[in-house]
This record gives structure tokens, sequence and C-alpha cells, in this order.
């Protein structure tokens, strides 16, 4: 029994994509080598703790926008606990976007 003409041809594309895709990913690495030898830790770390900082501070300019949002939906609609979530996600954003500059402030970065 002979089998269709068009699955062939879908398995020789399909092959020919992955072959192509393995082809790609072997011969377009490069490779990373360290500079100046061991790094400080420390300075790792900060690094670290920069980006982790920065994310929620992303995070938090999200939240604070969806308060704002919710906040202009509540005046229009007039509806009193649509606003308090408002206001609630509005100060929860504030609070979460400037985590870092708050712990600075107390004392504890």
């Amino acid at each position: 029994m002979k089998k269709p003409i068009r699955s062939n041809k879908i398995t020789r594309r399909l092959t020919a994509v992955w072959t192509a895709l393995v082809l790609s990913v072997c011969l377009f690495t490069v490779p990373a080598y360290a500079t100046g030898g061991a790094a400080d830790p420390l300075t790792i770390v900060n690094n670290l703790s920069d980006f982790i900082f920065s994310c929620i501070k992303a995070i938090g300019v999200i939240i604070l926008g969806w308060g704002v949002v919710q906040v202009g939906m509540s005046i229009q609609s007039h509806d009193a606990s649509q606003r308090s979530q408002g206001f609630l996600c509005l100060f929860g954003g504030l609070v979460i976007a400037f985590a870092k500059e708050i712990l600075v402030a107390i004392g504890v970065l």
C-alpha cells in the first residue's frame, strides 16, 4: 500500500526545518570567556540586587498605573468600593515602586 504523497512532502519539510535548526544552533554558537580573572563576589551580589529591585520597581509602576485607571473609572461610575480599591492599588503601587528608597531611608540597606 502506498503512502500519500502529501504526508511525504510534509515529512521532508519538517526534516529540513529540523536539520536547519540543529545546524544553526551548532554553527552559530559564540563562546563566552571570563574577563580579568575572578570577579569580586560583592560586585556580583550588588548587581543582582540592583536587577531585582529594578524588576520590583517595574511591577510597582504597573500596579500604580492600574490603580490610577481604577480610580478614574470609579470617579466616572460613582462606585465607592471600586474607588477604595483603586486608592489601595495606587498607594500599594507607590510603596512597591519606591521600596528600595524606603529601605534606604529607614537604614535597612
